[in-house]
């Protein structure tokens, strides 16, 4: 330690570096006194939120909101903490009136260190980690209790709204796109509908229901022929016998004149049933063409009923979120003003000032004999080479002396 072994070798250096000391103290006062003078106060304010879940279990009423709420929130948050809407704030509250000299970029990365956003996850289902979260807590801290607590208490409505506003416009787009594809769907079965209509008309002897009652139709004028060709036959044989009285010669004429109306029957018959057996020669053609459109049919009406129940979902949800039913954000803690600020007091960092100067002045005190290692003392002398003095002359001071500066009193010691 120099020259300094004992209490009084310090208590002697104290005395001797006394202008030293002084002079470091009082710098080291005045500036602990200039930055504690420049400091400025810091308040913080802070509002929970809280995520309230469905009125309406899920497995009643689906919501057509999908993801977790973690990744929902931070898709608010940076929208809550982009450039533009900062500066919609900026603007709306006058934050930095005073201040006029910072820049926009300042003053966005100003709002964006001041303000906090954190959230608190949701107790686990089972070892599942869902993205849920319970508490979402805005902080923000200010030079004043009123800014901190507007701060965070608008950054807090702006995430409500944006949260309510999102989910909103996204079961709307759900809502309305469902309703655009049950649309599209029963167009498409109207128009199916009236094609089948159509072909049908066209095709009406030909199908299946048609078919079977032109086939019992044949059926009925095959037997009719049948009926005729027994009959031609019958007279046939008659008018094949020889006629020998005039009676029987005027019955042969008449039965002549009955073949040949059953001729004429005969050939009516026969041209009908051949209309009618070209009318269902196309059948199987038809019956095919009706099969695929019975298929298509099915397909679309399947594709409307999901399409009509998906519908209905998200229009239950849609209704849900506007009666704010579905799961949303709601204020648990409101922000308050703080009484105090939370940063140190210009007080205490004066006092700490003050303490790190004595401390300073000292160790330059201390460094100042280390410079210059000189035995002041018989009790140095001895323990520094082992020899005891065996006379000690005091040093003498003249009882005018000059006066000298404290420059040149600290120099010459």
């Amino acid at each position: 330690m120099g020259s300094i072994f004992s209490i009084a070798d310090f208590l002697d250096m104290l005395r001797r570096r006394r202008g030293l000391i002084a002079a470091v103290f009082l710098l080291g006062c005045v500036l602990s006194l200039l930055f504690a003078a420049s400091q400025r106060h810091l308040y913080s304010s802070s509002e929970v939120l809280q995520m309230q879940g469905a009125v309406i279990p899920g497995e009643m009423a689906p919501s057509t909101v999908q993801g977790s709420s973690a990744r929902r929130l931070q898709l608010i948050e940076q929208q809550v903490m982009s450039r533009g809407a900062i500066l919609e704030l900026i603007e709306e509250f006058k934050l930095f009136s005073d201040q006029p000299g910072l820049t926009e970029a300042e003053q966005v990365s100003a709002i964006r260190e001041a303000v906090n956003i954190s959230g608190v996850a949701a107790a686990r289902d089972g070892y599942r980690d869902d993205g849920e979260v319970s508490l979402l807590r805005i902080s923000a801290t200010w030079p004043t209790a009123e800014g901190a607590r507007l701060l965070a208490h608008e950054v807090s409505q702006r995430t409500v709204s944006l949260s309510v506003s999102s989910r909103l416009e996204q079961s709307r787009e759900t809502l309305d796109f469902f309703t655009l594809q049950e649309d599209t769907a029963l167009r498409e079965v109207q128009a199916l509908e009236r094609e089948i209509s159509q072909f049908r008309a066209r095709n009406d002897i030909a199908l299946p229901s048609a078919a079977e009652s032109v086939q019992r139709e044949i059926a009925a004028l095959n037997e009719a022929l049948l009926t005729i060709d027994r009959q031609m036959i019958a007279l046939q044989r008659q008018i094949a016998q020889p006629a020998e009285s005039r009676i029987e010669r005027r019955a042969r004429e008449e039965q002549r004149a009955e073949l040949d109306g059953l001729a004429e029957e005969r050939a009516l018959l026969e041209r009908n049933i051949d209309a009618l057996s070209a009318s269902i020669a196309g059948t199987s053609e038809a019956q095919a063409r009706l099969v695929e459109y019975d298929r298509q049919l099915e397909a679309l009406q399947d594709t409307l009923a999901a399409a009509t129940a998906r519908r209905k979902e998200a229009e239950t949800a849609y209704r849900l979120e506007t009666q704010r039913q579905a799961e949303r954000l709601t204020v648990l803690e409101p922000a308050v003003e703080a009484q105090y600020p939370f940063t140190r007091s210009r007080k205490s960092l004066a006092i700490l000032g003050a303490l790190v100067s004595a401390v300073a002045a000292v160790g330059a005190a201390f460094l100042m004999d280390l410079r210059h290692p000189v035995i002041r003392s018989a009790a140095q002398m001895e323990h520094a080479l082992g020899l005891r003095p065996v006379v000690s002359i005091p040093r003498m001071q003249p009882q005018r002396r000059r006066r000298r500066s404290l420059l040149d009193r600290i120099r010459r010691r």
